[in-house]
């Protein structure tokens, strides 16, 4: 009897604990399916694992301020030991630096699309800047020169904006990307830049130019679509210490042989400082561009041109004049109008 009055209770509890299990998998197939379409929509997001972290981002803005030495450093170094030899030097501390405060993980581990496409770039970009500053002939068409490499930052605005899928991004990027770009041009070329003058020197002496373009084009695209190559994996003391070997066979191939007097204290201090400088820069850029935010970086890097021109006036002895402060100013107001809409979109 007294079993036959539990039945009933025993049936609801059976019945309640059914019921308690079909909507735990209800529950758990809904998450599964949130976290797959998720992870489908994470899978085809170019910029996937651009804004993980706050910190990354700081660190990957530092490479502004170290890259921001490398111009009046590298003219240091150029003058102490010659342009060739100088620059496999520079790229050989600095690489050896790298193996100590970076070591990469086993070049097993990188997907070889990364390696190739990513290296390739990497090393095409350091020759062509190497190679377009070589080859100019005066101070100005130097100058020029390097206007037309400052076009990374606004390239690198535009395809970041481009790639992120937001609507409307990349029209929202333009007015920004061109009112820095103007300040940019102000900053670097000072009074001394000429539009007349420079298509003058365009057209007597092209390759340069061209070189820098395609720098400028080559480097943009390397920072705005290797993330998503590497899969984690940064290969850039493995790219840079590739960039020493090929300087080095461009000064073997040169005919340059040691500089006529023996450097100085001074030119060594110059050469470790250059090198800590740009090695320590695209570390920092690496990491940043792996793990920070991308479009953060993008804006943060129309502040390069305005860092180098500024410390190579001091460490060259050079007055900085009116068109600079006004250079800099616009390069904010272009920088802030597309923090605006970023923020926004």
């Amino acid at each position: 009897m007294n079993t036959d009055q539990k039945l009933p209770a025993e049936s609801a509890d059976s019945a309640s604990r059914n019921a308690r299990d079909s909507r735990d998998i209800r529950n758990a197939s809904d998450t599964h399916d949130s976290q797959t379409a998720s992870s489908q929509r994470a899978s085809h997001n170019p910029l996937l694992g651009h804004a993980t972290s706050h910190a990354a981002t700081i660190v990957g803005l530092a490479a502004i301020v170290l890259w921001g030495f490398m111009a009046g450093l590298v003219r240091l170094v150029s003058e102490s030991f010659g342009a060739t030899l100088g620059s496999a030097l520079i790229y050989t501390v600095g690489g050896a630096l790298l193996f100590i405060v970076r070591r990469p993980k086993p070049i097993s581990q990188a997907p070889r699309k990364y390696l190739i496409a990513g290296g390739a770039m990497f090393i095409a970009y350091e020759a062509s800047i190497s190679l377009s500053i070589g080859l100019a002939t005066t101070n100005a068409q130097s100058v020029e020169v390097s206007l037309v490499n400052y076009l990374w930052p606004t390239l690198l605005v535009l395809m970041t904006a481009a790639v992120s899928r937001k609507h409307g991004a990349v029209v929202k990027a333009i007015p920004g990307a061109i009112v820095a770009t103007i300040g940019v041009a102000m900053a670097v070329g000072g009074e001394s830049l000429s539009m007349q003058e420079a298509v003058s020197n365009i057209a007597s002496n092209p390759l340069p130019f061209a070189l820098a373009l395609a720098g400028a084009f080559i480097w943009a695209i390397y920072a705005t679509f290797t993330p998503s190559l590497s899969e984690g994996y940064d290969g850039t003391t493995i790219f840079f210490c590739c960039v020493a070997v090929v300087l080095w066979t461009i000064h073997f191939a040169s005919g340059d042989g040691l500089p006529a007097t023996a450097p100085g204290i001074g030119g060594y201090a110059a050469l470790l400082a250059c090198a800590i400088s740009i090695s320590g820069g695209y570390a920092c850029w690496g990491y940043g561009m792996l793990h920070g935010n991308m479009e953060t970086l993008a804006i943060g890097s129309y502040a390069t041109p305005l860092f180098s021109t500024a410390s190579s006036t001091l460490l060259l002895g050079v007055a900085l004049g009116m068109p600079f402060w006004i250079g800099v100013a616009l390069v904010v107001a272009g920088s802030l109008i597309n923090l605006w809409f970023a923020r926004r979109s």
